[in-house]
Formats: C-alpha cells, structure tokens, sequence
C-alpha cells in the first residue's frame, strides 16, 4: 500500500467522533471531511484535515471545494450541495472532468457509496452522525496500491461494512 485516506462527512458540530475515528488511523498520508462539520473554522479538531463548506456551514472561510493530488492522482473534494448530488450525480462529475480529477469525494446525501463513472471514482463516507439508507454510522479509508483503489467502508466502531476494489 502506498498511500491511506480517511475520508469522513457530516459530522454535524461532533468533534469526539472526528477524533474517535481518526485514532483508528494516526498515520494515515490524508485526512479528508467533505463538508458539514458545523465547526468554527480552522477548530482544532479539523488539524491536519482538509475540509471543505457544507450547507449546514456558516463561516465564509471554508473553502467550496479542495483539489489535492496524490499518487498521481487528482482528488476533488466538495460537499455536494452546489451539485445537486442528492438527485444525480451529473454535475459533479462534469466539475470532475473539468479539473481532472479521478477520485471524487463528497457528502451530503448522508448516504454511503463508492461508484464507478467513466474513468472516475465516486466517494461518498455517509455520516458519522445521522446515517441515510443504513443504520451504520460510517466513513472510508482508500489505500492507493499502483493502478488500484481499494475503498474501505467502516462504520464509527472501525468494523468493515464493505471493501471494494476499483481500477483507476
């Protein structure tokens, strides 16, 4: 394995779970929260997290979206809001294409996913908090490995739910 993610969503203004799960992987090379924190900006819970506005953030400061790059890979972050992820994921994955982005992460619809489209991954880590379409509170852990991306999706206890693995 050559890099870890830790990707979480929809904390709504829980700090102990964001630093519970991010005991699970103190080592981890990237931690994303995709948004709805509902935390001060800059709150010391999100150190080293990169994290972006969700609808239910009020501070200005949060930045709309995050564009990183790891492994060679360009990862966009958003919450979803702004894309109107919880009818289609469309113009999202247009945004994707337009800054080329192969792994996508993002909230919002509280629902856990990964899903393939065209040549780009699709990450939703649920919510920690207020989980749709499941009872499990959850998030996810992608380990880049050479050409594969394999998605863990955990619940708040750190217990596997599903792996998958995807080609990109």
């Amino acid at each position: 394995i050559k890099m870890q993610i830790l990707i979480m969503s929809d904390t709504h203004g829980d700090k102990s779970i964001i630093s519970k799960v991010k005991s699970y992987y103190p080592n981890a090379d990237l931690f994303i929260h995709c948004g709805d924190s509902e935390l001060e900006y800059g709150d010391e819970a999100l150190t080293d997290f990169y994290y972006v506005r969700g609808n239910c953030d009020i501070h200005a400061q949060f930045a709309e979206e995050q564009i990183l790059e790891a492994e060679n890979r360009i990862i966009y972050v958003t919450h979803g809001h702004l894309y109107n992820v919880k009818s289609t994921l469309m113009p999202l994955s247009y945004r994707a294409q337009e800054v080329n982005a192969s792994i996508v992460c993002f909230g919002h619809s509280h629902l856990l996913g990964a899903e393939k489209i065209g040549n780009t991954l699709f990450l939703n880590p649920g919510s920690l908090t207020v989980p749709r379409g499941r009872k499990e509170k959850s998030f996810i852990v992608v380990e880049l490995d050479g050409n594969d991306v394999i998605v863990n999706c955990l619940d708040d206890n750190n217990n596997l739910l599903e792996k998958a693995t995807f080609t990109i």
